[in-house]
């Protein structure tokens, strides 16, 4: 207890002595004796302490598992460590803040969202083996926007809310490290659940303690910073004004007298009682199409040469190879129908990306299938250890014949899975998708295979003191 309490201090010592030469690693200004004396007041507030053990007790176990793995996990861990030092940085800054108006709020958040860009410049490009845990970190740095909860009318749901719905954004991708790391490696495993309880139940209940109503502002510190003026020599012209009042005759005047152009112009010319046909060209024998010498049914050996190849994508050359041993890669895939995966085994996984318009059958069972970013694409596949991951899709079709303990589709437009009997307790995650269609086979052998469309709009309502949510079911009159 006696070390703890001197931690404490000696921490509150390192913070007061930053405070009074200011932010320098942000390039924030020193502060006056003033500001110097509140903003020690702040960093030694019961709220900021309670934030330090926060970070401590929580992200401490987070980044303890990241430097275990390495990688693009430690990467994105230092960033949600970042992110928290910055929300600590705003939440003294709040104290020594008056309540800024609706314009001067996004330049107050300025730090923060900057870090968020950051964390999602690591999502993009061409996926990553780790990008479940990319996503699951980046989803989940959006519950530190609690902090810009100014009242109930400012369109945000109370804070503790949504620290919780932000991160039921990000528990999908977190669920799916959990699932493939499960029976392979701990660690993972450890970094899943430790970013869990960061938020449920570290931030929350932080939060719920320290600022059930949003952030302590300031009534008698310095006004917010406000938002930065507009560019003013060699920026663009500004937009032209916005049209007068219709009951100013001045103005009407004016603008009576301007040409009038686009479709103005053209009701002016029908309502000033002209033929119609005034002022249209006449079309002569030699306009004609059939009288064209330049437009004959004719094609060109030229013209034949610029039709497109159906085997090579923009993108890139078409790939289906193995690579280290452990994963298949199959890319830019176009019209090939009859392609084939046989020599696999349960510890390979399988990557498809940018095909459009094939059909790949998987003959063995493997560890993992994903599906990224392909069009009017089929996957037969037998058997599959982890998960079988539909991402970015649009107009795909699976068949499993084996089993499959997990089936994902996550931003996806049009969906059919064919299930077999052995696959029929797959556990079928959906998120920001539509038209999804499930067929399972009938109860004879022979019978007719049943359709089942997966809902896409739901309705929810508050009893008992929380939120119940039922699938949209429309009938027929």
């Amino acid at each position: 207890m006696e070390e703890k309490l001197i931690a404490r201090l000696e921490s509150a010592v390192a913070r007061l002595e930053s405070l009074s030469t200011g932010f320098g690693s942000r390039g924030l200004p020193a502060f006056d004796d003033d500001t110097a004396a509140a903003a020690a007041a702040s960093s030694s507030d019961p709220s900021i302490l309670a934030f330090d053990d926060l970070v401590s007790q929580y992200l401490g176990r987070v980044s303890s598992a990241a430097e275990k793995i390495g990688g693009q996990v430690l990467e994105v861990t230092n960033v949600l460590q970042e992110a928290f030092n910055v929300q600590k940085e705003l939440l003294i800054k709040a104290k020594q803040t008056q309540k800024p108006d609706p314009a001067g709020l996004p330049e107050f958040l300025k730090p923060l969202n900057e870090v968020m860009v950051k964390a999602n410049a690591l999502t993009e490009g061409r996926r990553s083996d780790f990008f479940n845990h990319l996503k699951s970190a980046t989803d989940s740095l959006s519950a530190l926007a609690w902090i810009a909860f100014t009242g109930k009318d400012c369109g945000m749901s109370m804070p503790i809310a949504h620290v919780e719905e932000s991160w039921q954004m990000a528990e999908f991708y977190n669920n799916k490290v959990l699932v493939e790391y499960k029976s392979k490696d701990p660690n993972h495993v450890e970094w899943a659940k430790a970013i869990k309880e960061l938020y449920l139940p570290g931030l929350r209940d932080y939060v719920k303690s320290h600022y059930p109503l949003g952030p302590v502002w300031s009534a008698t510190g310095k006004p917010a910073a406000a938002p930065p003026k507009a560019p003013t020599p060699g920026a663009p012209a500004p937009p032209p004004p916005p049209p007068a009042s219709l009951f100013s005759s001045e103005s009407s005047q004016a603008s009576s007298s301007r040409p009038k152009e686009g479709m103005a112009a053209v009701f002016q010319e029908i309502s000033s009682g002209k033929p119609v046909t005034t002022g249209l060209r006449k079309v002569t024998d030699d306009m004609k199409t059939k009288n064209r010498a330049d437009r004959s049914g004719v094609v060109s050996a030229g013209e034949k040469g610029r039709s497109n190849s159906p085997s090579f994508s923009k993108a890139g050359p078409p790939k289906l190879e193995l690579q280290v041993g452990r994963k298949w890669v199959v890319e830019n895939q176009i019209g090939k129908k009859q392609l084939v995966i046989d020599d696999c085994d349960s510890k390979q996984s399988v990557y498809v990306y940018g095909c459009k318009e094939s059909v790949l059958h998987i003959q063995g069972k493997v560890n993992n299938i994903t599906i990224d970013k392909c069009t009017k694409m089929g996957v037969v596949f037998t058997d599959v250890v982890a998960a079988f991951e539909i991402v970015n899709c649009n107009g795909v079709e699976v068949q499993c014949q084996g089993s499959a303990p997990t089936i994902s589709v996550d931003n996806t437009t049009g969906c059919q899975l064919y299930l077999s009997k052995e696959s029929l307790g797959t556990s079928i995650t959906t998120a920001k998708s539509s038209e999804i269609n499930v067929l399972v086979p009938g109860a004879e052998p022979d019978g007719d295979w049943g359709e089942h469309a997966l809902p896409q709009q739901f309705v929810h309502t508050f009893k008992d003191g929380h939120f119940e949510t039922t699938p949209v079911s429309h009938s027929g009159g």
